[in-house]
């Protein structure tokens, strides 16, 4: 397996994989990936108030320029609050969060290549002040959000949103802890497979902050009762900043991982949680049986594949997101200074 360090350059209308990082880096933060149907690529990033969005037609080789999707006043940018994206065949859907607390949301149709400003996803004026959701989409152009939400009582807890095409419907509540709200800056998770959703976050019980999920057969009618992932508990005092990974496979058993005080698990449904490493900024993707994991530990960005249960350094950075490519590689980015990077392996 060969492993190419790159960074994303200017060069004519492409931005090349490059060997080395003393080029200009391509400014931004959070990078975020939809990869559709066809096995096109699109990177989302934010530059202070700018959404831009690359695309790859090559399994991550190049990149194109960057296309200015939008700009948002105020946008929260940092600690895993930025634009998310996701794609489905026809349509791609980005999403970015303003410091009032509103979810903007862009809409992309892949014929035209073109995106559009649609309506905000959330029903309720400001009430996604903490900045923190996620995006997944299924192959009938249907399009998931699940973020924090203060509309009750002004404290977070998990709220959802399903849109086809270019219109989001009533937000629903998917999760109120009894504790009156659920941790209040961890981002997150939703991912869709098989006409299955999964939601998974860290919850707020009796001091203690686990990573818990629920699950929906009918594209977000409904949802099961939360569980909690894994057998061991954190209580701690503050808020970790670290809402973890998930992956449901086609058989809907849920796989997590998480941080639960700089060591890194990983449950898999039915089975006992095991430790796979230390550090924080944990992301999740999966095929099959196997599932690839990503998270820093101190500046060093981690690689563990649960098939070889080989684990790999790539580069140095933060808030690294993993993704699967068609063609079973991997591809993983995240920023450094304020740049982005990436690697596909």
């Amino acid at each position: 397996m060969q492993f190419i360090l790159v960074a994303l350059i200017f060069f004519g209308n492409l931005l090349s994989i490059n060997n080395s990082l003393n080029e200009t880096a391509l400014s931004g933060q959070q990078p975020n990936i939809g990869i559709d149907l066809q096995g096109t690529i699109r990177m989302v990033y934010g530059n202070e108030e700018e959404i831009y969005c690359i695309t790859s037609t090559d399994n991550g080789i190049s990149f194109s320029k960057p296309v200015l999707v939008g700009r948002i006043n105020n946008m929260h940018l940092g600690n895993t609050r930025g634009p998310q994206i996701a794609s489905s065949v026809n349509f791609s859907m980005i999403s970015a969060i303003d410091k009032n607390g509103n979810i903007h949301a862009f809409r992309l149709e892949h014929l035209k290549n073109s995106w559009i400003k649609i309506d905000n996803i959330n029903d309720r004026k400001g009430s996604a002040p903490e900045g923190l959701m996620a995006l997944t989409a299924d192959k009938d152009d249907r399009f998931y959000a699940v973020w924090l939400d203060t509309r009750i009582g002004k404290k977070n807890n998990i709220y959802f949103s399903s849109s086809s095409k270019s219109s989001w419907n009533d937000n629903k509540l998917v999760y109120q802890s009894p504790e009156e709200h659920v941790c209040e800056c961890c981002k997150p998770n939703i991912t869709f497979n098989n006409n299955r959703l999964l939601i998974t976050f860290r919850n707020w019980q009796m001091g203690s902050r686990d990573i818990y999920y629920s699950t929906s057969g009918n594209k977000g009618k409904s949802f099961t009762p939360a569980l909690k992932s894994g057998n061991g508990t954190w209580i701690l005092k503050g808020c970790p900043m670290d809402g973890g990974g998930s992956f449901i496979d086609d058989k809907g058993r849920v796989s997590a991982a998480w941080q639960r005080s700089g060591d890194i698990f990983l449950a898999e449904q039915n089975q006992p949680e095991r430790k796979i490493g230390s550090g924080r900024g944990v992301s999740m993707a999966g095929v099959k049986n196997n599932r690839v994991i990503a998270w820093q530990d101190r500046k060093t960005i981690i690689l563990y594949h649960t098939a070889s249960k080989k684990i790999i350094e790539i580069g140095e950075g933060n808030s690294p997101r993993v993704y699967i490519l068609p063609n079973g590689k991997t591809i993983c980015t995240w920023e450094e200074d304020k740049t982005i990077q990436y690697k596909v392996i």
